[in-house]
């Protein structure tokens, strides 16, 4: 079984979601017997083509693109508002764009309802992402390696967020929970991969040339494990999301999560994270010591169904059934 890997994760776009989703499966997919696996080729003769976006260069390779074609819905219209300038205009386009291709793979409940409102007619399977559990584990060396590089002394609490810079993503309840607990400090690792084009650029470079000495911008890291071990505490504030990748990576690392008590995170996470709604509630988790550890201590198995492992083994069985079809 010939399987192509497609996903534009050149420059910027190397550290958002649906890249490091792409990668590591390829990575696991490699592994399983009768697979040959390429990345981004742009040969013929692949039986498969599983692309994990669909920007210029995935587009054009589609045209002549040979075998089935499959796409996993990363990306729905609800997630980019206020993560991409222009979202109104740029979501015009996906029911076009997804009508392309043969088969659709998405990530959560939440995100198949959307992609079958959008596209009915185009089959799908929900398979959702997964993660190398291995790599995704606390290190103290990594965590003693990760705080001296950015000054952070042993005994300080470190809550921790990853993500892109977006209103979307949350950064200003990031911001305001920081000012409000000069105590911790407040760790965001990830960039702008939209450049100026993310939504309100300008205003989030401004408050964080402002933030206090206790709010660290770390940009993109080539080894995101050593943020987890780092970590004390995961806070995700996103407004949406089609499945919360950061989430599974922070739980898997051993870090109790805070997460915004939105739908798609309790469909799909459960009670293996802490809601909060407003502010307030964030800020009084943040001080619960008992709870926070009792999140911890089921984190990592919470994740077990996301191992890499099982997940690379599910999307080899769904390509058998659809070259045979």
């Amino acid at each position: 079984m010939k399987v192509n890997i497609f996903v534009e994760d050149f420059r910027f776009l190397r550290y958002i979601g649906c890249a490091t989703a792409a990668r590591t499966l390829y990575n696991h997919l490699a592994l399983l017997p009768e697979m040959e696996v390429t990345r981004n080729s742009y040969r013929s003769d692949s039986d498969l083509t599983h692309y994990h976006t669909f920007g210029p260069w995935a587009m054009y390779h589609l045209k002549f693109t040979e075998g089935v074609k499959v796409l996993t819905a990363h990306s729905t219209p609800r997630i980019n508002e206020g993560n991409v300038a222009f979202s109104k205009r740029i979501n015009t386009i996906y029911p076009k764009i997804y009508r392309q291709f043969d088969h659709i793979i998405t990530i959560s409940e939440p995100c198949h309802r959307e992609t079958e409102q959008l596209v009915p007619n185009i089959p799908k399977t929900l398979i959702p992402n997964g993660i190398d559990r291995e790599y995704f584990r606390r290190d103290d060396e990594k965590r003693e390696s990760f705080r001296e590089e950015y000054g952070i002394g042993s005994d300080q609490r470190v809550v921790l967020s990853v993500g892109q810079q977006t209103p979307r993503k949350g950064i200003y309840d990031f911001f305001k929970l920081a000012d409000q607990h000069p105590d911790m400090t407040w760790v965001w690792v990830g960039g702008f991969p939209y450049g100026t084009l993310s939504k309100d650029y300008a205003k989030i470079q401004m408050l964080k040339a402002h933030s206090h000495e206790n709010v660290i911008f770390t940009g993109v890291i080539d080894d995101i494990s050593r943020a987890y071990s780092g970590g004390d505490i995961f806070f995700m504030p996103s407004h949406a999301e089609t499945f919360g990748l950061v989430i599974v990576e922070a739980l898997s690392s051993g870090l109790p999560v805070i997460a915004r008590d939105i739908f798609e995170f309790r469909e799909i996470f459960g009670d293996s994270v802490l809601f909060f709604r407003e502010i307030g509630e964030a800020r009084d988790l943040l001080n619960d010591d008992a709870t926070l550890q009792r999140c911890a201590s089921r984190a990592r198995t919470s994740t077990e169904k996301y191992d890499i492992t099982l997940i690379a083994k599910r999307h080899q069985q769904l390509y058998q059934e659809l070259i045979e079809a």
